[in-house]
């Protein structure tokens, strides 16, 4: 079923689910695959987390985040500006989007699902170039977590 609200993706990582829990719920091993800069960061529910983004072409940003939920080795979501990426506009007013990310154990690995839910409450004007830019993201996103984990 095609909707415009949510983004779903679903990678089975073949590292057990103690492994993928680390890379995506401690920060410093977060940032290293999604491309953030969070040495010395914590995730921690109810707080804000933020980073200077080190994926090409959007060093100019930070990459700001509310953390919801962390339930070891379960479930991890935030919420954020989906495509914030104009300098120029104050995104703060918006309404986020949810990312989240959860983790079950399968055979030969652990099966990674990530949603990311709440487009239609996004301004008219930015909805569908926030999806499609995110929608993109998340397909590499998920390529980087499984080199990531790849890596001895």
């Amino acid at each position: 079923m095609h909707t415009s609200d949510r983004i779903e993706r679903k990678i089975l990582l073949k590292a057990p689910r103690s492994t993928v829990w680390r890379v995506v719920a401690n920060a410093e091993a977060f940032g290293q695959w999604f491309g953030v800069a969070l040495e010395g960061k914590r995730f921690v529910a109810g707080a804000r987390t933020q980073g200077q983004i080190t994926y090409p072409g959007y060093e100019h940003m930070v990459w700001d985040v509310e953390v919801m939920r962390v339930e070891p080795e379960r479930v991890f979501a935030f919420r954020w500006h989906p495509y914030a990426v104009d300098p120029g506009v104050d995104y703060s007013g918006e309404p986020t989007t949810l990312v989240q990310f959860e983790l079950e154990d399968m055979d030969g690995g652990t099966l990674l699902h990530v949603v990311e839910s709440g487009f239609d409450r996004i301004p008219a004007e930015r909805r569908l170039k926030a999806f499609r830019m995110n929608s993109r993201g998340w397909d590499e996103q998920m390529n980087n977590i499984e080199t990531y984990l790849a890596i001895p």
